[in-house]
């Protein structure tokens, strides 16, 4: 595998989950594949669990893992074709695509969208870019419309907790204090779509994801509807895409509660915001697997690392 950018880059999800529940049944199995090699880990954007269990993951491969945060310690970079740089930006993304693949074996990224600007962030403009002008591997830690470690780990982590062939699954919108992306939303979107599950979303008028990714995913604007007979209920928030980036008003109370789960599993990607997006009884309560999940990012990332690791 040349690079890891999109849930769409696993050819088959089945087979990729069942060699990540190898993986994490013997981590250091592999550990000689990244001997001599050098992750780089580029942060324009903050992180916790991504940067950690990436880190690890390289490391249970035995690579060696560099980590720099951008936009606080790097030159200003500047990604326009033909732009006269006498601004702020010192450094132009080919060269710097170009140097960090001399000192780097695969380089993973980490952009958020701006959303503001619909068209530029659905060009993924920081993360091609260093595809295009990188001679190295790259593997998105999460871009502007797109989070696929995260959507892997989600898979993985269904999976091992599924206690019926054919599972239902539920993303549903929840409350929050900013605006933020979709890329969660999408690649978990993507990542069911590939699995044998019944998957519904359920969100607002006006909070519709792209069609691009919902497809013919059934779409309910009626929350506890959606919930029904529901074995998994994963949450997160999403900005409107129709009204790009915009916080719409909301009449009905979104946050999950246990009322409304009822048995089902809960799933986040973390960070969330208690009794806002989900409240205590739920994320306290047995039924949760936000930290499940967290663990199996390391192992999400490792079959990634692992698989170009082999191409290289």
């Amino acid at each position: 595998m040349k690079n890891y950018t999109s849930i769409n880059d696993i050819d088959d999800i089945n087979s990729w989950i069942e060699e990540a529940k190898e993986i994490k049944a013997n981590p250091l199995k592999n550990i000689e594949l990244g001997k001599n090699k050098t992750l780089g880990l580029l942060f324009f954007n903050s992180s916790l669990r991504t940067r950690l269990s990436t880190q690890k993951a390289a490391l249970n491969l035995g690579m060696d893992p560099i980590v720099m945060n951008v936009s606080g310690d790097a030159w200003g970079i500047e990604f326009g074709d033909g732009t006269v740089m006498n601004g702020n930006t010192a450094e132009h993304i080919k060269e710097a695509a170009a140097v960090v693949s001399q000192y780097c074996d695969v380089i993973a990224v980490r952009a958020f969208p701006s959303l503001t600007d619909k068209e530029k962030d659905e060009s993924e403009q920081v993360l091609n870019s260093f595809v295009e002008f990188a001679s190295v591997p790259i593997v998105s830690m999460e871009s502007a419309t797109g989070h696929p470690l995260q959507g892997l780990t989600d898979a993985i982590t269904i999976s091992e907790n599924a206690t019926k062939k054919k599972p239902k699954v539920v993303l549903s919108w929840a409350p929050h204090v900013k605006t933020l992306p979709h890329a969660v939303a999408n690649s978990f979107t993507q990542a069911m779509q590939k699995m044998d599950v019944e998957f519904v979303i359920a969100n607002p008028e006006g909070y519709n994801l792209s069609k691009d990714i919902t497809k013919d995913t059934p779409i309910y604007h009626n929350q506890e509807e959606a919930f029904k007979d529901a074995d998994f209920v994963y949450t997160k928030n999403w900005s409107s895409y129709e009204s790009y980036g915009q916080i719409l008003e909301v009449d009905e109370n979104w946050t999950i509660t246990k009322e409304k789960i009822g048995d089902a599993k809960f799933m986040h990607c973390l960070p969330v915001r208690r009794n806002v997006v989900v409240e205590d009884a739920v994320l306290d309560s047995d039924s949760s697997l936000v930290i499940e999940q967290a663990n199996n990012r390391t192992f999400a990332a490792q079959i990634v690392l692992k698989k170009i690791l082999e191409d290289l």
